[in-house]
């Protein structure tokens, strides 16, 4: 079951990539990731009311799914201002580094997993290639925006500590709920704190008509990521398949370079593979 999970987080990683470049390539990142979102929203919104009518929940356990549906709202809200933000293959890695960092660490000292000497290595590889693909350390903030503003890296680094705090709340919710159930009360946590800004926009009826496939590609796409991981989760450890849905990073990085045709070089060649070894150091021997 633990090779299971690393192939389901894997898939996950790649299904995030692709999610992203359609949110990065769209005309309003708001109402495009609304739009995604809310389709899952109405599909899966039976599920959770026959779920939570026929196995009612303590009411410590109804806070933890609100509490999950506050981090996901606050993670809209970032994620959406991010991507406005410096290059897919830049901003991306940044996101996803954060968690990758803190995850393991935390599920280390506070649930009573572990990594292995080769993990943590594994970690170092991981961590090292995506402050090397940022650019944070190159001169003149060349990782960062065309005008070199830091704010980029900052909302990025916000994403990346949101995404920690959900998934463990995530980890702790997944005892009551089903996986599904809860990918519903994350959804209509995204989907409640963007919709002001939505109906504020007036720009709906537009992006549907420019992008209306690929929001529904995106619909299917972006809650498959999370659901994917989310049964990974039930099956190994998180400070261990967590990194390595990290894989993303360089889905990403090649789609930039492919499809957007963001300026790279060797390095982020190099960084690729630097992350790739730390994903198989910690997926195998972590």
């Amino acid at each position: 079951m633990v090779i299971v999970s690393i192939l389901l987080v894997i898939a996950s990683g790649l299904t995030h990539a692709i999610w992203s470049l359609f949110t990065k390539s769209s005309n309003n990142k708001s109402v495009f990731l609304w739009s995604i979102i809310m389709v899952t929203t109405v599909v899966l919104l039976p599920f959770l009311i026959r779920e939570l009518w026929l196995h009612p929940l303590s009411l410590s356990s109804y806070g933890l799914l609100l509490l999950s549906a506050a981090f996901q709202s606050v993670y809209a809200l970032l994620l959406a201002r991010t991507y406005n933000m410096g290059d897919l293959s830049q901003i991306y890695p940044i996101m996803r580094g954060t968690s990758t960092l803190l995850i393991p660490i935390v599920g280390v000292l506070f649930l009573r997993e572990s990594l292995s000497i080769y993990g943590w290595l594994g970690l170092l590889f991981m961590v090292t290639g995506f402050l090397a693909l940022s650019g944070i350390f190159t001169g003149k903030r060349k990782g960062m925006t065309s005008s070199g503003s830091i704010k980029p890296f900052l909302m990025a680094l916000c994403v990346g500590l949101c995404t920690t705090c959900y998934v463990f709340v995530d980890k702790l919710n997944l005892q009551h709920v089903s996986a599904i159930s809860l990918l519903e009360v994350t959804n209509i946590g995204f989907v409640a704190a963007l919709t002001p800004i939505v109906i504020a926009s007036k720009q709906l009826r537009l992006e549907w008509k420019l992008n209306t496939r690929i929001i529904l590609l995106g619909a299917i796409l972006n809650p498959g990521s999370y659901l994917l991981f989310l049964f990974a989760m039930k099956y190994a450890p998180v400070a261990h398949i967590s990194p390595i849905r990290e894989i993303g990073t360089v889905f990403a990085t090649i789609l930039g370079i492919v499809v957007l045709k963001e300026k790279q070089g060797k390095k982020r060649i190099a960084c690729s593979i630097l992350i790739t070894l730390g994903i198989l150091l910690i997926g195998f021997f972590g």
